[in-house]
């Protein structure tokens, strides 16, 4: 596996998180099963459960990825990282979805109210979850259990696997402060104990802050860059996160706090990040063994379509993204039968998106051109495709609008990845997922130099970052770089990597009436205002039932 060697699935006993999750205080159900009391006999087993907390961003159950753990007849659609997607682009203007389903057309006409959504329940209780595995892992761990044990020689290695836990606990506390707003706080007095109490966002922040400061210092056992093996995190990590944090401060605390993602996103540039090209290595099933992902990636989610198998992930935004006639057209141009093992045909990229690159010679109705564009003199980050269909996206019509292949069934060498490297193509992908790459470090620093500099970017570090990004994309950097033309280039350089709707928020547009996209509001020319309280999601309702301590968000 890319992530450790295997994963070891424990039976945690007396983890309870949140109420939502239920009640979890159960005794094995024979003397093999593995239990908080006696799981970390063996040495070993504290880094394989630390490879199960490094696998929640995907991993839906104990069994194979077709069975799930939150009851989803579905068990792809019950991933983290899935919805977590969907949440951040289908509700603005990098995805919308043919299937049907309701909580999706919620999500991509802006029309959830407090009732259950899939996307929302799965992104709270996983969050919530993980929280609860790393308090539980982080008891086990403390410094008297290993003298208990007779393993006091394993403190120093054990340090810096609790840094790394409290690295993802913080990380899915960032999405419910994120996403929900105002979330509950499980902590590990927690477990086995009163239900957490509710934390206000801007507390939340500040807690964050102090968590990440700590992890990030000189003394402390988080991992430095190229300490651990990729994809594990490391102070790259925790400073990407803060840069993250800082850009949206103003959104989540009232306090702007430009400079400080300024000088967080240039600690994580200076530690040795590279830019990779071709932009397209990026996302291809190979993107680990050719090294692309570890020169770029500051903190990933590793797939793996052998020994960490999903259907949600990068599986999902390959297969969702094509149907046959697509499938096998762009096949042909790679010389291959297809570029896909499946065509779920469903995503979609509205028109108004895709205007955003800046494509040469768009046309509609060739069919001996599968892209729709002059692909070698277009922007490099622009895989679409418009292949037989219609110019005007339909919500409920297949062969309309924009297909998007950036993530798909091909090695960096533009052939198919497949079994034993001979066999038939394989459905599942292994194309990792990033979290933060240096890219993201690069515009952040941009976009805080321009928030300071009334509008524009003055900076020469900074010019000269959008200018690597440019060059790789091979399109011209603009003398002037504002505010705008950076939203947009973010639009171009994350596509469908889950900062959409964080980006819009940020910059006030999320709601504005007078930035209309395909399907805003539920109204296909999207020129309609949104309210200001959907800027978050509601608490699922589970939670606020069985959690006094919580309230619903304002507007829900």
């Amino acid at each position: 596996m890319k992530i450790f060697n295997k994963i070891f699935i424990f039976s945690l006993a007396a983890v309870v998180c949140s109420a939502c999750l239920g009640d979890l205080n159960t005794k094995p159900l024979n003397k093999t099963d593995f239990t908080s009391e006696n799981a970390y006999e063996n040495p070993s087993s504290y880094l394989n459960a630390l490879a199960y907390i490094n696998g929640y961003y995907m991993l839906v159950g104990q069994d194979d990825p077709g069975s799930n753990d939150l009851g989803f007849s579905d068990s792809g659609q019950s991933e983290f990282l899935r919805q977590w997607f969907n949440l951040n682009e289908m509700t603005c203007d990098a995805l919308k979805c043919v299937w049907g389903d309701s909580y999706l057309t919620d999500l991509q006409n802006d029309s959830w109210g407090a009732g259950t959504n899939d996307a929302m329940v799965a992104v709270y209780t996983r969050a919530v979850k993980a929280i609860a595995l790393v308090n539980e892992f982080l008891l086990q761990t403390e410094e008297s259990k290993l003298d208990a044990r007779g393993q006091s020689d394993l403190k120093p290695t054990i340090a810096g696997y609790r840094a790394e836990a409290r690295f993802h606990r913080a990380m899915f506390f960032y999405v419910l402060m994120d996403e929900f707003g105002n979330p509950p706080f499980p902590m590990p007095e927690n477990i086995g104990g009163e239900n957490p109490r509710r934390i206000e966002r801007a507390e939340l922040f500040q807690w964050l802050e102090d968590e990440l400061l700590d992890l990030a210092s000189d003394g402390s056992a988080m991992p430095a860059k190229g300490a651990v093996p990729y994809p594990r995190p490391t102070k790259g990590s925790v400073w990407a996160l803060l840069s993250r944090m800082y850009l949206n401060a103003e959104v989540y605390t009232g306090t702007a706090r430009w400079e400080d993602a300024k000088k967080a996103s240039k600690k994580v540039i200076d530690m040795g990040y590279s830019i990779h090209t071709p932009y397209s290595d990026l996302f291809r099933q190979d993107n680990t063994e050719t090294g692309a992902a570890a020169e770029e990636f500051i903190f990933a989610v590793a797939y793996d379509r052998v020994l960490c198998q999903s259907w949600g992930g990068t599986t999902t935004f390959t297969s969702a993204s094509l149907n046959e006639d697509a499938n096998q057209a762009l096949g042909a141009a790679f010389g291959l039968a297809k570029i896909n093992g499946e065509n779920w045909a469903g995503y979609h990229v509205p028109n108004d998106y895709v205007a955003r690159f800046e494509l040469q010679g768009v046309e509609w109705g060739n069919e001996n051109n599968p892209f729709g564009y002059n692909r070698e003199t277009s922007d490099k980050r622009a895989f679409f495709s418009n292949f037989k269909n219609k110019e005007t996206f339909d919500p409920s019509a297949m062969a309309t609008g924009w297909f998007c292949w950036k993530f798909n069934g091909m090695n960096s060498d533009n052939t198919l990845a497949q079994y034993d490297g001979t066999a038939g193509q394989w459905k599942l992908s292994s194309t990792d997922m990033p979290i933060f790459r240096l890219a993201e470090m690069y515009l952040n620093y941009a976009e805080a130099d321009a928030r300071l500099n009334g509008g524009e970017v003055v900076d020469a570090d900074a010019k000269a970052y959008v200018k690597k990004l440019r060059d790789r994309a091979g399109v011209a950097t603009p003398s002037d770089i504002t505010l705008d033309w950076l939203l947009d280039e973010r639009a171009r350089e994350f596509m469908w990597e889950g900062h959409r709707r964080v980006d819009l928020i940020r910059y006030g547009y999320f709601t504005d009436m007078n930035y209309p996209w395909t399907l805003k509001g539920g109204i296909l020319s999207g020129k309609v205002a949104i309210p200001s309280h959907m800027t978050i999601f509601p608490i699922i309702q589970s939670d606020l039932s069985a959690n006094s301590n919580l309230k619903q968000n304002p507007g829900y």
